[in-house]
Order: structure tokens, then C-alpha cells, then sequence
């Protein structure tokens, strides 16, 4: 699930929510933080989350800031576990579930730093907490559906998620949007769960090799070779661990010198 043997087109094309917000999170950096483009600049700061301005009636703040980083490492960071946590759940859920996903728990990581927070000039931005609820949706499927995920991942996410959340504790980190994004991923899970299935590339290749097909009605000898089937793969164990293991280095060097 979290080991990414797509080529670059075929992660486009299987995951366009992902590859979207991801894009986005680069383009606006590059246009605001790099450029200083004047509009995009003030698209920022229109966006930031206030606690101040929004209970001036500026609610807008607790959607924006999901979409908005405060640096490129800070997109970088964010745009990483997206890519490598949030594809098998788009899969899982379709588009329309997980963007409902993503923006419920993002807005509940926001309105929980609102509501909890006792600084009323406290600024905050990033997809941090929409992140978390990604963790929240899996950490539902580990204690809930284990049908939809099996044991080494189910390992897997709750090494990540007791790290993550440990290192949520740090100076700087908004802990209240990390809690309530998990808090507001978990609580939707059992809806957008309903009739999910678990995660599988191959199925994935399959489908869109059939789309392809239907388009173009031509016979192609060669369209099941190559193609995994499902229990292949028995080996990629070691490799996700040592993806997992990366990531953990990456999180390590950010949190000694950002």
C-alpha cells in the first residue's frame, strides 16, 4: 500500500486528487513564497488561519489554511506523506469520498485549533491536519475493518501514527489541528469506508487497461503479461520497510534543523 511502484504517468493518472493538491501545494509556493507574486502573496495571507478573524466572521480560515504552506519545506514535508499514504486510500474511497474525506478532516483539524486555542492571534497553515485524518481513516481500518488492510500495513500505520503524533509535541507544530484532523478523519471513516475495498495496483492497472481498451477496440496478445497478480509480490516486505525507515530519517532531519 504505501510502497509506490507506479511510473510517474500512471500516478497521475490512477491518483489525480493527490497529484492535484500536490501540484498545488508546489504552485503556490513557487508563484507566493518564491516569485512573490503580489496576488498570490495576498491570496496568502487572505487565506492564513486567525483565530481573530475568524470569529470576525472570516470562516473562510478554516478551510484555506489546509492548502497553504508557510515555507517549501514545509510544502515539501506535507506533499511527501501524501504522496506516500494518500494514494491507496484514494483508490479505496474514489475521488468524490476521499476529497470529502481530506476536507472534513482538515476543516475539523482547523475549527478544533479555533475553538481549544486560547491564543486569539494564533496563525496557522498547512495540510497537516488533512493529513492526519488520513491516519485517522486508516488507524478506523486497523481497530474496525482489518478486512481493508492487512497485518504488516496495519503495522505499519500505527508505528507512523504513534511517531507522528509523538513528534506533534514539538515547538512550532500546531498539535490541536494534528489531534482534530485524526479526530475528524476517525469519525468519518465508517461513511466513506462503506463499501470500500482493500488496495490493490493490480486491480488498478486492470481497470484502466479496459478503459484504454473499450476507447480504442484493439486486441493486444501481450495485455496480461507483466501484470501482477494478486498474492505476487510476497517480497516487497523489505522494501516497504526500508521506504518506512527513510521517511522516518527525513521526519528526523526537518525536526533537528527546520
Amino acid at each position: 500500500m504505501f510502497l509506490r511502484n507506479e511510473t510517474f504517468k500512471e500516478f497521475i493518472r490512477f491518483y489525480p486528487i493527490i497529484t492535484g493538491l500536490v501540484a498545488l501545494h508546489l504552485v503556490l509556493w513557487l508563484l507566493g513564497d518564491f516569485l512573490r507574486l503580489a496576488p498570490i502573496v495576498e491570496l496568502k495571507n487572505w487565506g492564513v488561519g486567525v483565530n481573530a478573524l475568524i470569529l470576525d466572521g472570516q470562516y473562510w480560515r478554516l478551510v484555506t489554511p489546509i492548502f497553504l504552506h508557510a515555507d517549501l519545506t514545509h510544502a515539501l514535508f506535507n506533499s511527501f506523506s501524501l504522496v506516500l499514504f494518500g494514494p491507496a486510500l484514494e483508490q479505496m474511497l474514489g475521488k468524490v469520498k476521499f476529497s470529502i474525506m481530506y476536507l472534513a478532516a482538515g476543516i475539523a483539524g482547523n475549527l478544533g485549533t479555533f475553538i481549544v486555542s486560547p491564543d486569539a492571534y494564533y496563525a496557522h497553515l498547512g495540510a497537516s491536519g488533512a493529513i492526519f485524518g488520513i491516519f485517522g481513516v486508516y488507524v478506523y481500518m486497523v481497530l474496525n475493518r482489518n478486512d481493508l488492510i492487512d497485518q504488516s500495513n496495519a503495522q505499519i500505520i500505527m508505528v507512523i501514527f504513534i511517531l507522528g503524533l509523538f513528534m506533534s509535541f514539538r515547538p512550532g507544530i500546531n498539535i490541536l489541528g494534528h489531534l482534530f484532523g485524526l479526530i475528524g478523519g476517525f469519525a468519518i471513516a465508517p461513511v466513506v469506508l462503506k463499501n470500500a475495498r482493500s488496495f490493490s495496483l493490480w486491480q488498478l492497472r486492470a481497470k484502466h487497461s479496459e478503459r484504454r481498451d473499450d476507447d480504442e477496440i484493439t486486441f493486444n496478445p501481450n495485455r496480461w503479461k507483466n501484470r501482477r497478480m494478486p498474492g505476487a509480490g510476497k517480497g516487497t516486505g523489505k522494501k516497504v520497510f526500508w521506504c518506512i525507515i527513510i521517511f522516518l530519517v527525513v521526519v528526523a532531519l526537518i525536526g533537528r534543523f527546520f
